[in-house]
């Protein structure tokens, strides 16, 4: 069981089934469904996250309202071993500092209490505002993985792999 985590704004707690209709309901919000999709039910691909092992589900709130979800995920393997991390965020959050408040928590848990030397991020290579809040918390471009990800249309675009060091994370900016 994760513990509650705090960031300087953010709250992250680990999800529980009564917290699927309101994840569902960001992930159903036309920008964020644009960048992670899902199935029909979001409500169930949300509730197969809660009960997927490989899967760290946590809530973000702020002020205790939930507005968005972060989850890492890890390589158990010793010679490989590193987290990595992915979220979203209700729209109406964006451009706050919300979502890189919720990455350094997290990260810095990760690294701490985790004890990973090394955590990844993969988002879309054409995402800036995600590129941007990675990029704050310390993550660096690895590489472009081309054609990584399907679009909704169908469509392969770019990914870019993005990685974080446990020396490389940056204080919170008080």
């Amino acid at each position: 069981m994760e513990t509650i985590l705090y960031g300087a704004e953010v709250t992250l707690r680990p999800a529980v089934p009564s917290d699927v209709p309101a994840l569902a309901a960001i992930r159903a919000k036309p920008e964020v469904y644009a960048r992670w999709r899902g199935d029909a039910d979001l409500a169930a691909e949300v509730a197969g996250d809660l009960g997927d092992p490989g899967v760290s589900l946590l809530v973000i709130e702020l002020d205790g309202r939930t507005v968005g979800g972060i989850q890492w995920g890890e390589e158990t393997d010793p010679d490989y071993r590193h987290a990595n991390i992915d979220l979203y965020l209700d729209p109406a959050m964006h451009g706050r500092g919300l979502g890189t408040d919720a990455v350094r928590t997290l990260a810095r848990h990760l690294i701490i209490d985790h004890r990973f030397h090394r955590l990844v991020i993969d988002p879309a290579a054409d995402n800036a505002a995600a590129l941007r809040c990675y990029t704050k918390v310390g993550f660096r471009p690895v590489g472009i993985m081309r054609n990584y990800e399907r679009g909704p249309d169908g469509s392969w675009h770019n990914g870019l792999l993005m990685d974080l060091l446990a020396d490389e994370l940056t204080a919170y900016d008080h």
